[in-house]
């Protein structure tokens, strides 16, 4: 049963958290956290931050955290922003790979061998307004496929 899923970008400062809010308001009965594989110190990246107030999530008591074995061993899930991601993590916890899955895998928009979520920092706004929709889809997908499996292992 998936009871505690940890979401993983880079910095743990634009997609990760907002992502992690995002599929938080929507399954109540699962604690949703993030981090970052190279995460440094801060809050939200500002414009991920607005774009997320915006439709009603709260990104202001995030901060920024490292990733590191405890997060993935405590975590029934484990979803990336990207393959290489997943490889980083393949790599460092070999053991952790089998719970470590693809954030955007269940995107129709794109091949399956093109389903990595591109990071906005430091990007154009239109750039930025493109991941959090994308963010914004691709969780929804999750949320609905959690739900529909009453929780248990959809992988």
């Amino acid at each position: 049963m998936t009871k505690r899923i940890l979401v993983v970008c880079t910095g743990n400062i634009c997609r990760s958290p907002v992502a992690a809010a995002m599929l938080q308001q929507g399954l109540a009965d699962i604690e949703v956290t993030s981090a970052g594989l190279a995460a440094g110190q801060g809050g939200a990246d500002q414009r991920i931050a607005a774009l997320a107030q915006a439709d009603g999530y709260d990104l202001s008591q995030h901060q920024a955290r490292q990733l590191d074995r405890n997060l993935l061993i405590n975590a029934d899930l484990v979803l990336v922003m990207s393959a290489k991601q997943r490889q980083v993590i393949a790599q460092k916890w070999p053991e952790m790979l089998g719970k470590t899955l693809m954030f955007g895998m269940w995107r129709k928009d794109k091949p399956i061998d093109d389903r990595d979520i591109p990071d906005p920092y430091q990007r154009s706004d239109e750039v930025c307004r493109l991941v959090y929709d994308t963010i914004k889809t691709a969780s929804f997908a999750w949320r609905e496929k959690l739900k529909n499996t009453g929780n248990k292992s959809v992988w």
